[in-house]
């Protein structure tokens, strides 16, 4: 069975001890403590021991899968929305497959598959849309209709259902004997295992370790990691933060012995009914059903918010509430009919850690060194496998494996308020079985504390998006505009306002509001060293600005900053909103690990920042200012400090009001979503990979300064690449790519996009895909799949906006013609 009803017999490190009691010594130093034996913590131990590191030791405060994961349902699928937690999910099934031969230990692992059911025009698009983010990866998934649904789940009431989403493969796992496993591996390959172990204390040493206080002793640690599971927020107030983390109560019903179960011959798949919100999977000779409650019925324990969680907490269950969720089992009454005759045999309400967006916490953490978390877990068991593996390959090597920066623990900051915690989690799991559409936007809890200084003059104009706590415009609307969120797989109600910004600032001058971009201020003796060692490229001169990238030892891309010098030994670094405390982690870290004397301040929420764009942009700005704003003047990637109409930059607001409001300078108010299109038309031929751009431009690897990276990019130049970025223009119709479509050639999937927009400039779509370099020459003809249909597209060398030191230089030439 993988649902346990009731807790399983507490063991200890030593039966023969009383309660309480350790029975061994603890070790006085490791190289990694992990704090916390759910399955997720233990999976961690176990892949640091069986990469090889030494002294690995886990902490669990009273026994092994106490917590969230002795009660959870013990769902595993290949599926998920996102791209890059596909992978941790693709890990965690490989595991569970081979992970009893490996360790002795049975883990009940089941693989009947499951099926995500559509019974609407709108959730069939979904599955399409999920399928042409698949393809490319090496999830088995596939799109089946009616009759092959009945077949594999022959109970189901097929009156309203259209299509499935089906992952063969998935199933359900016993996660207290999957926990059990992994912590006989993690003992085979050399990990020390202690409980009852609490940490009393958490303390920073001098040279970046920690020291560990438990009732048995003190570790001196290398890095510790919070794998606590609910546990967490409390874990880390000791050393300052409030994570973000709040235990939802998750209910799920088994019931008795069912007839028509018990004759059937193979098992029945996992069914995802995702208008009614629900799982169910059989249950030994039953059925086992889980609902996620609606936004104004389910419950947080909040009370742990305020309270802490209480003294001996672990393995006990909430009074569970049949009431709440009625409406749930009425729907799967409906949908399998068996259910209506099935006796319950136990309800069981536990808590599960919710994030804001429902998202786990993983990495290493802002604002203290080598403290790391893996936490905020609303599905542990299927993302413990391929988590370890993640945090043990990054802990291991200095770099992740790959991309999951939706899982950064540094997506969120001071802005994360408990009112904001408790509106988001409450939003997040009601909208666990909601349509998962492309730019989804979700208002609960908004806006925060962090808006600019010109939100309320924009906020009755526009529709705000929310980035990394800020609300930005999204697009603008004018009386009689079809306003409002009304989002759609093909184009929506913004996008011929989105047109109309993009036709006034091509002709004129728009002003949009930048200020979420993240901004640091570096200076000190040592600034020019430790940027020299952190970006690939030469640093600007003073009074000059260069994009620049940050990259990993194995020249992998870590971040792209805007670097501008703006006195001796001054520099100001911009990134983008998503990545701004994933970035400044980085920058500190090496910072402190290099001992370089150096000042690196956060300076993002003190500036307020517009952009002026357009051809007449100059024009305006002139009227501001009494610098000279011509293009000799004041070149391309140049910066000057200067006052506009002698108002600064704090009076940003009433300033924008007036000239926005200047009918001769024609000036508009221009969106995020205009900018992103725009990004995509301006970007250029020379645009690749990082490391197609910096083995371009050889002088940058051959520059002194050994900066990240480096010897990885010299040994991929000396390789050569398999592949290439390339530039796609779409034969579309209603429809536009946006990122990770698949991209077919002579019937064989030869990619994926990295992103994709439509190019009002030219009038049509655009995409960006990773193609083998023999489909990469101008004129190729490829295919990109958009809601399961293949549109013909085109490799395009030259872009269809040209840059402003383009234009100039075309101008020039003409002119001396």
């Amino acid at each position: 069975s993988s649902a346990n009803t009731k807790p399983p017999s507490p063991i200890t490190t030593s039966p023969a001890d009383p309660p309480g009691v350790l029975g061994k010594r603890l070790r006085d130093s490791a190289e990694t403590v992990v704090i916390g034996g759910g399955c997720v913590g233990v999976s961690l131990a176990y892949h640091l021991a069986k990469a090889g590191q030494k002294d690995v030791v886990l902490l669990e405060k009273s026994e092994l899968t106490a917590g969230s994961t002795w009660h959870a349902a013990g769902l595993t699928t290949y599926y998920h929305p996102g791209i890059n937690l596909k992978k941790i999910h693709y890990y965690s099934i490989k595991l569970f497959e081979q992970l009893e031969a490996e360790t002795g230990q049975a883990v009940g692992f089941h693989q009947p598959g499951s099926i995500r059911l559509a019974s609407t025009p709108v959730r069939v698009n979904e599955l399409k849309y999920q399928m042409t983010r698949t393809h490319w990866h090496p999830t088995p998934q596939f799109l089946i209709g009616p009759e092959k649904i009945q077949q594999l789940f022959p109970l189901l009431n097929m009156d309203k259902v259209l299509a499935g989403l089906y992952n063969p493969g998935d199933g359900h796992i016993d996660p207290y004997s999957l926990t059990m496993a992994l912590a006989a591996g993690a003992r085979m390959y050399g990990a020390q295992i202690y409980y009852p172990a609490p940490v009393t204390g958490l303390t920073p040493t001098a040279d970046g370790r920690w020291d560990v206080q438990t009732p048995h002793g003190t570790i001196r640690a290398n890095r510790i990691v919070n794998a606590t599971g609910f546990w967490a927020r409390e874990l880390g107030q000791m050393i300052g933060f409030q994570h973000p983390t709040i235990p939802v109560h998750h209910q799920y019903v088994v019931t008795a012995t069912v007839p028509e179960v018990k004759a059937l011959e193979a098992e029945l798949p996992v069914i995802r009914d995702l208008e009614g919100s629900y799982y169910l999977r059989q249950e030994r000779d039953g059925l086992l059903f889980g609902p996620y409650e609606k936004e104004e019925k389910m419950k947080l324990q909040d009370s742990w918010i305020r309270d802490g969680v209480p003294p001996g907490f672990g393995k006990e269950l909430f009074e569970s509430d049949l009431d709440r969720i009625m409406d749930h089992v009425e729907r799967a009454m409906e949908m399998v009919p068996v259910l209506k005759n099935a006796d319950i045999i136990n309800i069981v309400s536990g808590p599960i850690t919710y994030t804001p967006d429902l998202l786990p916490m993983i990495g290493p953490h802002q604002g203290a060194r080598n403290y790391w978390t893996a936490i905020g877990f609303g599905y542990g068991i299927i993302h413990s496998g391929g988590v370890g593996k993640f945090l043990s390959d990054w802990i291991v090597s200095g770099e992740p494996p790959y991309d999951l920066i939706e899982c950064d623990p540094n997506r969120y900051a001071h802005w994360t308020s408990v009112p904001h915690l408790c509106a988001k989690a409450r939003e997040s799991y009601g909208f666990n079985n909601v349509v998962g559409y492309p730019k989804e936007e979700r208002f609960a809890g908004r806006p925060t504390n962090r808006v600019s200084g010109v939100y309320e003059l924009l906020k009755d104009r526009c529709s705000m998006g929310f980035h990394a706590g800020w609300e930005q415009p999204h697009y603008f609307h004018k009386p009689g505009d079809d306003s409002g969120y009304k989002p759609s797989f093909r184009r929506t109600n913004w996008f011929g306002l989105v047109g109309r910004e993009c036709k006034l600032v091509m002709e004129g001058v728009g002003v949009i509001d930048l200020s979420p971009f993240g901004k640091f201020n570096v200076k000190g003796e040592d600034s020019h060293r430790l940027l020299d060692r952190l970006f690939a490229n030469t640093l600007p001169k003073v009074g000059q600005t260069n994009i620049s990238h940050m990259l990993t030892p194995r020249g992998r891309v870590y971040a792209e900053v805007t670097v501008t010098q703006t006195a001796p030994g001054e520099f100001l670094l911009i990134t983008g909103s998503g990545s701004e405390l994933h970035d400044l982690r980085w920058i500190e870290h090496e910072a402190a690990d290099g001992g370089y004397h150096v000042s690196v301040s956060n300076v993002t929420d003190e500036l307020g920042v517009l952009g002026v764009a357009g051809p007449k942009s100059r024009m305006v700005l002139q009227k501001l200012t009494d610098e000279d704003m011509s293009d000799t003047a004041f070149r391309f990637l140049h910066c000057r400090s200067m006052q506009l109409a002698g108002v600064p930059l704090r009076a940003i607001r009433s300033r924008t009001e007036t000239h926005t409001h200047t009918h001769t300078h024609n000036i508009h108010l221009i969106s995020s979503v205009f900018f992103s299109c725009v990004s995509d038309e301006l970007r250029h031929k020379s645009f690749r990979t990082v490391s197609e751009v910096l083995l371009s431009r050889s002088h940058w690897c051959l520059q002194p300064a050994e900066f990240i990276g480096k010897q990885a990019l010299l040994e991929i130049k000396a390789q050569g690449l398999s592949r290439r970025l390339a530039f796609l223009t779409l034969d579309t119709d209603d429809i536009d790519p946006e990122g990770n479509e698949t991209v077919w050639h002579n019937g064989e999937v030869v990619g994926n996009t990295t992103s994709g927009s439509y190019s009002y400039t030219a009038q049509q779509s655009l995409a960006f895909s990773y193609l083998p370099l023999h489909l990469t020459h101008a004129g190729q003809k490829v295919e990109v799949e958009l809601l399961g249909q293949k549109y013909p597209a085109t490799v395009t060398q030259e872009p269809l906006v040209l840059t402003e030191p383009t234009r100039t230089r075309l101008q020039k030439k003409q002119r001396s013609e």
